[in-house]
């Protein structure tokens, strides 16, 4: 391996550390039906926060809080993965 690639690797190396360094950092956050569920995720998908306004909070209708709180957190972990993937740039479409 010539010096050149040598040294391209070592800065890809040190621009990985660097990007995992921001994902551990990041946040995204998501909710479903106009922020009645919030979801607060890691750039490492980690969820750190659920939020429920009481107004979601039907005894009689529980799936309904149910499948809420699945849609933000699968938004969330969306939006992390997808800032994972390109490394927090905004690239179109993604």
């Amino acid at each position: 391996m010539n010096r050149n690639m040598l040294k391209q690797a070592q800065q890809m190396q040190t621009r990985m550390a660097k990007v995992q360094e921001e994902l551990a950092l990041a946040r995204v956050e998501a909710s479903s039906v106009g922020g009645a569920v919030r979801v607060v995720c890691t750039g490492h998908q980690q969820i750190e926060a659920v939020t429920i306004d009481p107004s979601a909070v039907d005894p009689d209708d529980v799936e309904m809080l149910q499948d809420l709180v699945m849609a933000a957190v699968n938004e969330a972990l969306e939006k992390s993965q997808a800032r994972a993937v390109t490394g927090g740039l905004k690239i179109p479409g993604m």
